[in-house]
């Protein structure tokens, strides 16, 4: 009888393993379906359109019985959420943007939102950036509703409008007109960060600041006149001496303590004499040449290192031989979250002086900071850890911006992280041509995102 009773005992615990294996096996290919549909769906932005994504996860809550709130921050521009109720501990939000940049079919080898399959790999616009990021969350949500185990604190689900233009219509809309979704909201996941294979070692970087961008517009205005009687100076000639002025006076490096932890993250896998020189970056760049072999070899490391602006749009005459009474330029600066944007446009303003150039400001975003002492960064890397026992796993300052920004101005620690593993060179097709994803590598990163969340909701 002894026997009979272990033999029947281990048969429901292998069905109750099956079962769960199972369950796991098709929250991932049920993601993968989910996501092959979204990415049909066309959110470029402009103009957005992000009410069509709203519908999609509007029918996914309705067949699911999750209760869920949506509002048009202007016609076209949805933004949708929804709520799992928990215990008395801060809420988690995991925050997604729905909208995708634009896609040229031309220059694809496959169409761009047809979410077509080719080599172990789904391509389309938006599988990395981000909603195969967005589709993950949601996995994660849908697996927590359908458990039966409580939850230690609320969990939000929130997809927003308009981050590739800024988030306008989205995060930055909704903390003005909806202030009431971030209540109680103390921990944020977002984009920003993930695992990649770097020198044969798999490094898992946590985003936890960025840099500050502020787009600026120069506006030189002078005597116009015929292009075959050039006056001593012109409205294109002031805009060009101040543009070469900003491009030969870089701004000078400087080390914060968010960007040292990050480069002596990465001193622990890169080759000796590069390690070196992260290791002690701050040392290193007081080195003649330093600097710029570093731009050379890493645009993006090197951008870390001090204030940065890129000229990248211009405007003049629309005649050959006019000589045109205006000329702009619109330059994209991002600075180090030390300072503060009203300081560095002040600054830009002094260098313009000179040239009687005016300077009006485009988009300034404040600076902020998120700690890694907090539960959910704690969890993240815990969870890493028992997964990936032989990762690397440090935080990241990236250079550019997230709608966390938003959240982080509300004191609600935020973090850009999800744990799918992108190779660098795959990570250089978002927002260029023939963008995809891993379809393998994306299954794992479902899996691998619902264990660090239930590593943090279940006590």
């Amino acid at each position: 009888m002894k026997k009979f009773f272990i033999t029947v005992f281990i048969s429901i615990l292998l069905n109750l393993c099956f079962l769960s294996h199972s369950f796991a096996d098709s929250i991932e290919k049920e993601a993968f379906s989910l996501l092959k549909e979204y990415i049909k769906i066309n959110t470029v932005n402009p103009p957005g359109n992000e009410s069509r994504a709203v519908d999609f996860y509007a029918r996914i809550f309705d067949e699911e019985e999750i209760d869920y709130e949506h509002i048009e921050s202007a016609p076209g521009r949805g933004n949708i959420w929804a709520r799992i109720k928990g215990g008395n501990k801060p809420a988690l939000m995991m925050l997604q943007h729905t909208d995708v940049v634009p896609a040229d079919p031309k220059h694809w080898s496959v169409q761009p939102f047809d979410a077509s399959e080719k080599d172990g790999f789904l391509y389309g616009r938006g599988t990395l950036d981000m909603k195969g990021t967005g589709i993950t969350q949601l996995a994660t949500f849908l697996s927590l509703k359908r458990s039966s185990t409580p939850l230690n604190r609320d969990v939000i689900f929130l997809a927003t409008a308009d981050e590739e233009a800024g988030g306008f219509y989205g995060v930055g809309w909704l903390i003005k007109n909806k202030p009431e979704i971030f209540e109680n909201v103390k921990l944020l996941i977002n984009e920003g960060g993930s695992g990649r294979i770097i020198n044969n070692n798999l490094v898992f970087e946590i985003e936890l600041t960025q840099k500050v961008p502020v787009w600026l517009k120069l506006i030189a205005v002078d005597t116009p006149g015929h292009g075959s009687s050039p006056r001593i100076s012109s409205s294109v000639t002031r805009l060009i001496d101040g543009l070469h002025y900003l491009k030969k006076n870089p701004f000078p490096p400087r080390i914060i303590p968010s960007v040292k932890k990050y480069f002596s993250g990465m001193s622990n896998y890169l080759e000796e004499e590069k390690a070196e020189d992260y290791k002690n970056i701050d040392s290193a760049i007081k080195r003649k040449n330093f600097i710029k072999q570093l731009q050379i070899q890493s645009p993006f490391h090197h951008s870390l290192t001090r204030d940065t602006c890129s000229i990248t749009r211009l405007g003049a005459s629309n005649k050959i031989n006019v000589v045109p009474p205006v000329a702009w330029a619109e330059i994209d600066c991002r600075i180090l979250p030390d300072r503060t944007a009203e300081d560095f446009i002040n600054e830009i303003k002094y260098m313009m002086e000179p040239f009687d150039i005016k300077v009006e400001t485009i988009m300034a975003f404040t600076s902020a900071s998120s700690t890694t002492e907090s539960e959910l960064y704690k969890a993240i890397k815990s969870t890493l850890k028992n997964l990936y026992p032989h990762s690397y796993i440090i935080p990241r300052v990236t250079t550019g911006f997230t709608d966390s920004h938003f959240t982080r101005d509300l004191g609600i620690q935020s973090y850009g992280f999800n744990p799918i593993i992108v190779p660098l060179k795959e990570l250089g097709r978002i927002h260029g041509n023939d963008e995809r994803i891993n379809i393998n590598a994306f299954k794992q990163g479902v899996k691998d995102h619902l264990a660090i969340i239930k590593s943090l909701v279940y006590d």
